[in-house]
């Protein structure tokens, strides 16, 4: 009679090790959905360790401290708007570009509307890294970083500066606008009068 044939079990083989720099990513990936949706202040480091399945001291072990995270999280939300615009240029200069986007600047402002659309970490992690300014150390590096994201925008470009600060004040209230999920901030917009309503209503009730 044979001996039984000892199988191995599953839970003891050995798991890949995942190198720092992989883990970095994760870590920074997994910030970005936390503070959107916490803030600088209202997110734990264990809630970004637990999304990625790591010991909070390892988290430390890769950013000093929570702030560190904080300013990559946010590094990371600057190169996806960063890295929409250089696509929307690249596409308008070969022709790839909306039909009805006149220039360079407003075919970014048409590829920004639909990231907003699409990646609402991406746009709550800009709001949650402004209001994160009121911190010297975060208020630093963030101005530096939209310094460098006006400066890309004009390489991009070439538009005079009356255009650039069009374009970023359009771009702010499109941040404020989509944050409310309404489409625009005009005072002649439908939703300020339904919410006018809406509100006249409660207070006769």
């Amino acid at each position: 009679m044979s001996e039984p044939q000892l199988t191995a079990d599953p839970e003891r083989r050995p798991r890949r090790r995942v190198p720092a720099e992989e883990r970095r990513e994760q870590l920074i990936e997994a910030a970005v959905v936390e503070f959107a949706r916490g803030g600088l202040h209202g997110t734990a480091v264990a809630d970004v360790a637990r999304r990625v399945g790591v010991a909070q001291p390892y988290v430390f072990a890769l950013f000093p401290t929570k702030r560190d995270l904080f300013l990559a999280a946010a590094e990371r939300g600057f190169e996806r708007a960063a890295n929409v615009f250089r696509e929307a240029a690249a596409a308008f200069e070969r022709g790839a570009a909306p039909a009805d986007c006149e220039d360079v600047l407003s075919a970014m402002g048409r590829a920004y509307d639909e990231l907003l659309e699409r990646d609402r970490d991406c746009l709550m992690l800009q709001h949650q890294t402004y209001a994160a300014c009121g911190e010297e150390e975060i208020r630093g590096p963030v101005r530096r970083r939209y310094a460098e994201m006006v400066e890309l925008v004009r390489e991009l470009s070439g538009a005079p500066a009356e255009e650039l600060d069009d374009f970023f004040r359009h771009g702010m209230a499109c941040n404020v606008a989509a944050a409310m999920g309404v489409e625009n901030l005009s005072t002649e917009a439908p939703w300020v009068a339904a919410e006018l309503s809406r509100a006249g209503a409660q207070d006769r009730s």
